[in-house]
């Protein structure tokens, strides 16, 4: 397929998107917009059951004031 019959099918694509309004579901909206009434919300869907530090075990944290310098760096033994 040529590059002229390329484009002119992603520009009928791109206007469909464009133009194209679908009904909307006002009340859905409201719903999931809505803050919950009973306080603190509920996160535990969110939660890895799995989620501990092991992941970290023997990383070194680097201190960002010294990757910014412009000394250079000692090599460890």
């Amino acid at each position: 397929m040529g590059r002229g019959r390329q484009k002119a099918k992603h520009t009928k694509v791109a206007r469909e998107l464009k133009y194209f309004s679908p009904d909307t579901n006002y009340s859905a909206l409201e719903r999931e917009l809505s803050h919950p009434s009973d306080g603190e919300p509920d996160y535990s869907k969110w939660i890895d059951e799995d989620d501990d530090d092991s992941e970290l075990d023997g990383v070194t944290v680097v201190n960002p004031e010294l990757l910014d310098s412009d000394e250079p760096r000692q090599k460890r033994a």
